[in-house]
């Protein structure tokens, strides 16, 4: 059985605990191999980076986009990355070849990043194409500090380990991200080593272009796909759960245990992403099953994502949502009857480039929920000379989910478990697919009231 297995850098930045619980967890010599991992940069490192990906925070690319002394700020993040290095030397890292290593990919990238600012004063190019080259040189650092790390000590602690470098650091090759990834991956014996891949690919295309902060987890998709891969296991420091251990508490936070790809792409809907669904497709395509594990619980099976599975019985598997979007109303009493009325809706919409999470109508009336991001703002303002009358409020989605929710009961638990709380429902929407329950409330009740669904649903069980 061929795996390819994903480490997020939570878990890396604990790579003591990868090597026991992931990587040997009492594997003999027999059972060691057959498996390909691919790993994010350590906790932090990309938002150091690049921006923090929460907070917006910048990092060293908005020194280069403002030529405000990055080289000295790639000079401090390699004092930085040293130190993450020392955290590793007890478990086998070789820190003078460690540190020769990364010092060497930084200090090519300040060729290239030098090179690109004598071009731009040039005036003979278009700037953004090479301010996103920028931000793909900067990003492949972190992933090729990592990997290069992880088969050093692997390599250290006799197990056998390839480094898999994807970030096409010192060629001029014109391959495309699926290009470099099958060259990389030919006449390799899986069953004699362990290949560690780096998370960022380089390619024509520009995976950052294309993904942005989710390029990680689009090289393990593409990886998986390629080497026709049994199972994507993804590692991190939870299991995928009925609810946010952070909320509910860890005794009533149960792993999902299986789901399906439809489940993944709701929960990615609301932010919540068991993988980034871009990345999702192609092993879903592929029939490939994904498996969910928590770095930290090695025997643990975790939760197992398929094309086909629905739950043998009417459960609901996960309640999860966001705090973090705003619901607005178009109300125009000459909306009735009238074809088509919501284009001009959404035509403003794809002029922000927006997309909705839910939509609810009535005879005058349509209810939009949307990410609370700035450029939200902007469409609101640009619909307020559009539409007889237009109303706006900070917002919460709570989302009750399931493959095999289509059964009597659950709206009526889910809406009184919610009215026993005294959380009012201010807006609602279930597809006749019937896999996901969305109920809009009030910013300040999200975390009552993904405490008291998750109690009502997922803790009780429901006759089917």
């Amino acid at each position: 059985m061929l795996t390819v297995e994903k480490i997020g850098g939570t878990s890396m930045s604990k790579f003591g605990d990868c090597l026991n619980n992931i990587i040997k967890n009492n594997r003999t010599e027999e059972n060691m191999y057959n498996r390909i991992f691919v790993v994010s940069a350590y906790n932090h490192v990309t938002n150091w980076l690049l921006e923090h990906k929460k907070t917006g925070e910048p990092g060293i690319y908005a020194k280069f986009l403002h030529n405000e002394e990055y080289e000295i700020a790639l000079d401090d993040l390699y004092n930085k990355l040293l130190e993450i290095n020392q955290s590793f030397e007890s478990i086998g890292l070789n820190l003078p070849e460690a540190a020769q290593f990364i010092k060497f990919r930084i200090e090519q990238a300040k060729i290239y990043l030098s090179s690109m600012y004598k071009v731009l004063a040039s005036g003979y190019v278009e700037k953004s194409n090479l301010y996103l080259a920028a931000r793909e040189i900067l990003a492949s650092l972190g992933e090729a500090h990592s990997a290069w790390n992880s088969v050093n000590i692997l390599n250290n602690n006799r197990i056998n380990a390839t480094f898999i470098d994807l970030c096409g650091f010192n060629d001029n090759e014109t391959l495309t991200i699926d290009e470099r990834i099958h060259k990389a991956f030919q006449g390799i014996d899986f069953s004699k080593t362990l290949c560690v891949a780096t998370g960022y690919t380089k390619g024509t295309e520009g995976i950052m272009r294309a993904f942005d902060r989710g390029y990680s987890e689009v090289t393990f998709s593409k990886v998986a796909v390629e080497v026709h891969a049994d199972e994507a296991v993804i590692h991190k420091e939870f299991h995928l759960s009925s609810a946010d251990p952070n909320i509910v508490g860890i005794e009533k936070s149960i792993p999902v245990g299986k789901t399906n790809f439809i489940i993944a792409d709701q929960l990615a809907d609301v932010g919540m992403e068991a993988i980034h669904p871009k990345a999702a497709k192609p092993l879903e395509l592929a029939g490939v099953k994904i498996r969910i594990k928590n770095t930290f619980e090695p025997n643990h099976p975790g939760t197992l994502i398929s094309n086909d599975y629905v739950s043998p019985e009417p459960k609901i598997e996960i309640v999860s949502g966001t705090d973090k979007v705003i619901a607005f109303e178009v109300h125009d009493p000459l909306m009735v009857g009238e074809v088509g009325y919501d284009l001009k809706i959404m035509e403003t919409m794809k002029a922000h480039n927006i997309s909705y999470i839910l939509k609810s109508t009535n005879a005058n009336s349509i209810t939009m929920v949307v990410w609370d991001i700035p450029e939200a703002h902007k469409l609101l303002n640009d619909l307020k000379g559009k539409v007889y009358q237009l109303t706006v409020r900070p917002a919460a989605i709570v989302c009750a989910m399931g493959t095999n929710i289509a059964h009597p009961g659950f709206l009526y638990r889910g809406a009184k478990a919610l009215c026993d709380k005294n959380i009012n429902i201010e807006c609602f929407g279930q597809s006749l697919k019937q896999v996901n329950m969305q109920f809009v409330i009030s910013r300040e009740r999200y975390r009552d009231a993904v405490e008291a669904l998750n109690d009502a649903l997922c803790l009780e069980k429901i006759d089917g």
